[in-house]
């Protein structure tokens, strides 16, 4: 997700625009809100359509038809303007990776979450064949996966089944290599069967990780898909009787949606349907949707969106009269809108994580979501004896790893995220990272700078009074920068969880320095606490995020509905912490701690303006 472009207009028809969130050969999308609150893809397909008179005709007739299609498994159309001086189609906004992105980020799906991504997947082309409606492009990065199932998007730009008027000038393709049909590829007549060949494909990519067809080159990948038998070896054995049906080359032999729900039976209710990886993913775009809304809205008034071209004429007396700096106005409106789009295979309408490039693995949004006790194997470090690492620490950026059979008692310990890297110490290297190395007494730390944020360092520690304590660390350093940068265990991720937010974003300026004055500096603006921030004032503003089931002693306090414990304490300053949970889980909870210093007022007001924060940022929390 992107920040809109400098003087780019911040309303498209009734929609405030938030941010870019990809573009594609069709067009760009961007993330809006409407006047009722509600978040929505705004499509602007490309300028050079705009200027196709059948275009608009076929496009207007196709948004007609597509505002008919529902159903749990579509993002539903809300609106559009086929008139625009730049056409665009508003649909729901769906919170989710594309299916490519879920693969890139966990992995091939494993076999009960591809027969939920078949049921969803087959639900919705149920409802967009219903209406008279063929998808023609459904491929990766037009299935997105939000946590309670799939959702497939873009058909509001598809061909209604109706007449002999092509989309594209003839000979061209609608559709991408690898998941479209036989007779698309040929050119041929389609029918609803070619969404089903299409849904096959898509199947064997979720379980495995590659197409049916996938060839060297794209005319190779055409000619397998018209040719070739699908290759599905390594597709599961109760996945094939789902995917090769569909992937017949005769249309009449593939089964249809109905038949194949029928094939499948009812699925098992679940609030989990994918790996957490891809959970963990919906979440951070959630969060970072979330910081976005949170931003203060800028006056629509300064800019908007061409409008239509009925409305300019309705205008075109104003030039008589002397107003011909709006006409201006409008032309320069829509030079800012005219560039042109890659003809890439981007999601054509994602949340978050769309245009941008992947999350660098040592990035903080990344490195929230890690366990830091699974990132050392026993394997590798074997000759010291057996890590005992089964409890997570309240902190959640570290972990210690403790060998009482063999060593003379080591103690090690990650830690994903030092605040500060200091340059303090023996200059080191360490996957080819600079580091320092320090010791003090029986322990030696070894810091990597982190390349992502320079002032960040990933950090491990010997404890042990062996002479080699300082090799042990950058053993164990070595392997843990080895395993962030591939494909580490992240925490378990449950809708709502605040594991993936960066802390600093949960409250604004504003409104703590309506409470406790004014705001110097905001600490770990950038997450570099990754479960913490600071704001600092004459009055101190901490929170945090630490795993803990039990809620330490104090006074009980109602925030607006959540319990919380409020615990002030007594020295040269007064400080008061709140702590009250936002989730308990099996193998992590999450306790929020919210304290405010005070150096010059007493224990109630401090505490009173402690609670006052709390009850301003529950409501923006995640529900978990």
């Amino acid at each position: 997700m992107k920040p809109l472009n400098p003087g780019e207009p911040l309303l498209i028809g009734r929609y405030r625009l938030l941010a870019a969130l990809g573009e594609g050969g069709m067009g760009r999308v961007l993330l809006g809100v409407s006047p009722d609150g509600r978040l929505v893809a705004v499509k602007q397909v490309h300028p050079g359509f705009a200027h196709d008179e059948g275009f608009r005709s076929r496009f207007r007739r196709e948004v007609e038809t597509s505002r008919m299609v529902s159903g749990a498994y579509t993002a539903a159309v809300m609106d559009a303007d086929p008139d625009a001086a730049t056409p665009w189609l508003a649909s729901v906004f769906v919170s989710g990776p594309s299916l490519r992105q879920a693969i890139d980020a966990a992995g091939p799906l494993p076999p009960h979450s591809v027969r939920y991504l078949a049921a969803g997947l087959a639900s919705a082309l149920t409802e967009i064949h219903r209406v008279g409606l063929i998808h023609r492009d459904l491929k990766p990065s037009n299935v997105l996966l939000t946590d309670d199932g799939p959702r497939v998007i873009d058909f509001g730009i598809a061909r209604a089944v109706e007449g002999d008027t092509e989309l594209t000038h003839t000979g061209s393709i609608i559709g991408s290599p690898g998941f479209m049909s036989p007779e698309q590829a040929e050119s041929r007549p389609i029918t609803p069967a070619s969404d089903m060949f299409s849904l096959g494909a898509l199947l064997v990519m979720a379980s495995t990780g590659q197409g049916p067809f996938t060839g060297a080159s794209t005319p190779q990948t055409l000619y397998n898909v018209v040719h070739t038998h699908p290759d599905l070896r390594m597709v599961p054995p109760e996945l094939r009787r789902l995917a090769g049906p569909c992937l017949a080359k005769n249309p009449a032999k593939r089964p249809t949606p109905a038949q194949l729900l029928d094939f499948l039976g009812p699925a098992a209710p679940t609030s989990a349907p994918w790996p957490h990886p891809v959970h963990a993913q919906i979440a951070q775009q959630k969060a970072e949707v979330n910081a976005f809304l949170a931003r203060p809205a800028p006056s629509p008034a300064l800019s908007q969106a061409p409008a239509s071209r009925a409305g300019r004429k309705r205008r075109t007396a104003w030039v008589a009269t002397g107003c011909a700096a709006a006409i201006l106005a409008v032309s320069a409106g829509v030079a800012l809108l005219s560039n042109q789009f890659s003809d890439g295979d981007p999601p054509a309408q994602t949340s978050a994580a769309a245009a941008p490039p992947p999350v660098d693995p040592l990035s903080p949004d990344r490195l929230r979501l890690v366990d830091p006790c699974t990132l050392l194997d026993e394997q590798s470090f074997s000759r010291y004896g057996t890590f005992d690492n089964g409890a997570l620490p309240a902190n959640l950026d570290n972990c210690a790893y403790l060998n009482f059979s063999d060593y003379s008692g080591l103690i090690g310990g990650i830690t994903v995220a030092v605040q500060m890297f200091s340059e303090k110490g023996e200059l080191d290297n360490v996957q080819g990272l600079d580091a320092v190395r320090s010791e003090k007494g029986d322990s030696c730390h070894i810091t990597a700078r982190n390349p992502v944020d320079p002032s960040l360092g990933i950090q491990a520690v010997a404890i042990n009074k062996a002479p080699d304590r300082c090799q042990i660390a950058k053993e164990m350093l070595d392997v843990a920068i080895r395993t962030l940068r591939g494909t580490p265990k992240l925490y378990p991720m449950t809708p709502g969880s605040l594991l993936p937010v960066n802390l600093c974003t949960v409250a604004n300026k504003e409104m703590l320095q309506s409470i406790v004055g004014p705001i110097s500096t905001i600490d770990d603006e950038d997450g570099r606490g990754l479960h913490s921030c600071q704001w600092s004032a004459t009055q101190d503003v901490n929170i945090g995020l630490s795993n803990s089931s039990s809620l330490i002693k104090g006074k009980e306090v109602d925030l607006n509905g959540v319990k919380a414990v409020e615990t002030p304490e007594d020295g040269q300053t007064w400080a008061c912490e709140l702590a009250w949970h936002h989730r308990i889980g099996q193998r992590t909870s999450e306790m929020v701690h919210l304290q405010v210093l005070n150096s010059h007022e007493n224990k109630e007001s401090t505490c009173s303006k402690a609670e006052a924060i709390a009850k301003a940022i529950i409501p923006g929390l995640p529900k978990p």
